[in-house]
């Protein structure tokens, strides 16, 4: 079971290349994304053995993060088989005569969105540091066309800064690597295999100044692709310019791929008796990334980069939760799961409200109640979710986080991260209930058209796919902050158990 969910959606992707009709390549990725959910779920009952001498495996936060990507996933099928359909792909003839696919820009779009889901499924089976860090490049090379999809001088630039910045954070994670080699190496009579369990077993005969070093480069060459700052820079353009499909999935999952290998090195150094340094290290980068995101919120003119810099708040949250340790890591862990899933629902509507407004401008959005009446009551749930207002799940990991730091005597830094969630929520709450609030205005286009008038326009029709997929994950927080599903809870606490050595 373990190499088939990789290697489903790997095959998948090759044959969406491939494949001459669009309907059947729509119909190959919600079926790859149903069938990948469903042995999740399997996986989640009835847990897999190793595979491949140990190289793969799903541990317990394993696990959890692959059921977070396949749930997402699936939504996100859901959700794109209504985008494509409204997409504007351009005439057949503007193609290269000859060219085998009925559909270039589809075929790579879908082909990449597979290859990303098997990209994404590796990081989180893998066991072997090298391995963990090919999977989290593959991350990269799957999902560069997918922010480019657009083909723009803006998305253009997003992807290259996307490219450039991730690939100098995983060349310094490849050093981390060879440190981490250098640590099993001088300080045991004989090389340790570079597995989790291998260097989690004999832990305490790594050489540890070389054990230190090799974090962190982890750190910083992982912490760049989870969106830490300062190593963030990437992220408010690529989020912002790729489709709101893509987008969804780049913060609802790839920075989870990213978290869980600080995880792993994180584990390695608990086992050694380093784990203080990465503790100290994690939090201070997690309260700088929370302040930075705080301050470029504040203001923010682009509603989707708010959703971007707000997940660099998020990706700070799991960091300090991490380095609070105690129950912080199972806040964290809890926290994933609801970040997860509200932005993904945060993503989707977005994307609704860029469709019918034609501009990602906070300042010319208004009325969206008026003029998307359920994307626009899920706007305002998202906003009181990713800020972790009850009831939803958002505000029980995030009280669960504050109880660890009063828990573990710092004071200082409860207040500070409370300080924080403050400024984001009202920085948040500027925007977002501005633009629900008030009378629709006129898009660009439409107020060229004589039937418009250049005045107020009434209610758009909002298709069921367009809706159903962030209604569904926004239940799903909601459910979260009133009932803690016990397979789900015995997950974390595996999880939390794992990553606190």
């Amino acid at each position: 079971m373990t190499v088939a969910l990789f290697l489903l959606p790997c095959l998948a992707g090759a044959a969406a290349f491939f494949l001459p009709s669009d309907r059947v390549r729509r119909g190959l990725l919600l079926l790859t994304a149903v069938i990948h959910t469903g042995l999740t779920g399997a996986a989640w009952i009835h847990p897999p053995g190793p595979a491949l001498g140990g190289w793969l495996y799903l541990d317990a936060p394993g696990l959890l993060f692959l059921g977070i990507t396949s749930v997402l996933f699936l939504a996100a099928s859901l959700y794109g088989l209504d985008y494509l359909r409204k997409e504007n792909w351009g005439r057949r003839e503007d193609f290269e005569e000859g060219f085998l696919f009925t559909n270039a820009r589809e075929a790579t779009f879908t082909g990449c969105l597979l290859m990303f889901l098997a990209t994404m499924t590796l990081a989180t089976m893998s066991q072997h540091f090298g391995l963990l860090w090919v999977a989290v490049e593959a991350t990269t090379l799957a999902s560069a066309p997918l922010i480019y999809f657009h083909r723009h001088r803006r998305s253009l630039e997003a992807t290259w800064k996307y490219l450039l910045i991730c690939s100098v954070g995983i060349a310094l994670a490849l050093l981390g690597n060879f440190f981490l080699a250098v640590a099993s190496t001088l300080g045991a009579e004989s090389h340790v295999p570079m597995l989790l369990s291998n260097l989690i077993d004999r832990a305490e005969t790594l050489h540890a100044p070389w054990l230190k070093a090799a974090f962190l480069f982890f750190l910083v060459g992982y912490g760049t692709k989870m969106g830490l700052a300062p190593m963030h820079t990437w992220l408010p353009d690529a989020h912002s310019e790729a489709p709101s499909v893509v987008s969804a999935l780049l913060s609802g999952a790839l920075l989870n791929c990213a978290f869980l290998a600080v995880l792993r090195i994180q584990q390695v150094c608990l086992a050694a008796g380093q784990g203080e340094l990465g503790q100290k290290l994690l939090l201070g980068f997690g309260l700088v990334s929370m302040a930075v995101a705080a301050v470029f919120i504040l203001r923010q003119s682009d509603f989707k980069r708010m959703l971007a810099y707000s997940s660099v708040e998020h990706m700070g949250i799991l960091a300090l939760a991490v380095g609070l340790g105690g129950g912080g890591g199972f806040g964290a862990l809890f926290h994933a799961v609801n970040h997860s899933l509200t932005k993904g629902m945060l993503f989707f509507v977005a994307g609704n409200i860029l469709a019918a407004y034609k501009t990602k401008s906070t300042a010319d959005v208004s009325g969206v109640i008026r003029m998307l009446p359920v994307s626009g009551v899920l706007w305002v749930a998202g906003f009181l979710a990713i800020t972790g207002s009850p009831p939803f799940g958002a505000f029980l990991s995030e009280l669960i986080i504050l109880k660890s730091a009063l828990d573990q005597g710092r004071p200082i830094v409860a207040a500070a991260y409370l300080f924080l969630l403050s400024v984001v929520f009202i920085g948040m709450a500027t925007s977002v209930l501005k633009m629900y609030q008030g009378m629709p205005a006129v898009p660009a286009e439409r107020a060229e058209s004589p039937e418009a008038g250049g005045g107020p326009i009434g209610p758009s029709t909002e298709s069921f796919l367009a809706i159903a997929p962030p209604m569904a994950l926004g239940f799903a927080v909601l459910v979260l902050g009133l009932y803690f599903p016990p397979l789900l809870r015995t997950m974390i606490e595996h999880a939390a158990r794992a990553i606190a050595g």
